[in-house]
């Protein structure tokens, strides 16, 4: 199978570390998105919305969007089980993933493309107004992760799921290229990003 892919993008990490704890290798085929290959007619024809990342399967199927890609893993190797075992953890996992991704993944995309390297590329013209309030509420919910992560060891429970996966690369993304740290003082948040920084799914990406 083949991931097309680039380096640091959140999106095609989220899916290289769900293959990597389920020990599912992936060949990786980096796309040039500074040279606009992301839009040309041959990847448009793998994912007609233009995105990374897409994983092709030996008979030239493409599936695009990090989740449903990486649902299609998780029903290729159950285990280690990442979305839910019983009907009411899978509903959890799925809360709080949702959370992860409408609340804070949403408001971190909206920072980046007002932020100063995207304003460099001349392909966007930032509003300040709106950057300051994207960052108001990453900042708001890195908060909120500080007060639930003392509640529990992992995102959405007692064990590593596809919500410790999104919201590390998520916040990985904002520390490196959006300038979005979060503040030190938040110790419960630092915490569970230190366990998953020592995960060996996490290291090798």
């Amino acid at each position: 199978m083949i991931l097309y892919t680039m380096p640091h993008a959140p999106n095609p990490r989220r899916v290289i570390i769900f293959a990597a704890e389920k020990n599912i290798e992936l060949a990786h085929v980096n796309v040039d998105l500074r040279n606009r290959e992301h839009k040309s007619a041959e990847f448009i024809r793998r994912n007609p919305s233009g995105k990374i990342p897409v994983l092709e399967l030996e008979d030239g199927t493409c599936i695009a969007e990090s989740i449903a890609i990486s649902r299609y893993l998780e029903s290729l190797k159950p285990e280690p089980n990442l979305f839910g075992r019983t009907a009411l953890e899978t509903a959890q996992i799925e809360m709080h993933h949702r959370f992860i991704e409408l609340e804070l993944f949403s408001q971190v995309g909206i920072s980046w493309v007002n932020g100063p390297i995207i304003a460099a590329s001349g392909l966007i013209d930032p509003i300040a107004g709106v950057k300051a309030r994207s960052d108001f509420f990453v900042n708001a919910y890195y908060q909120r992760l500080h007060e639930e992560l003392a509640e529990r060891e992992y995102i959405a429970g007692d064990r590593f799921t596809i919500a410790d996966i999104t919201a590390f690369c998520c916040i990985e993304f904002a520390i490196t290229l959006v300038d979005l740290k979060p503040p030190k003082e938040l110790v419960n948040l630092w915490q569970w990003h230190g366990r998953l920084a020592e995960r060996k799914s996490v290291k090798n990406t």
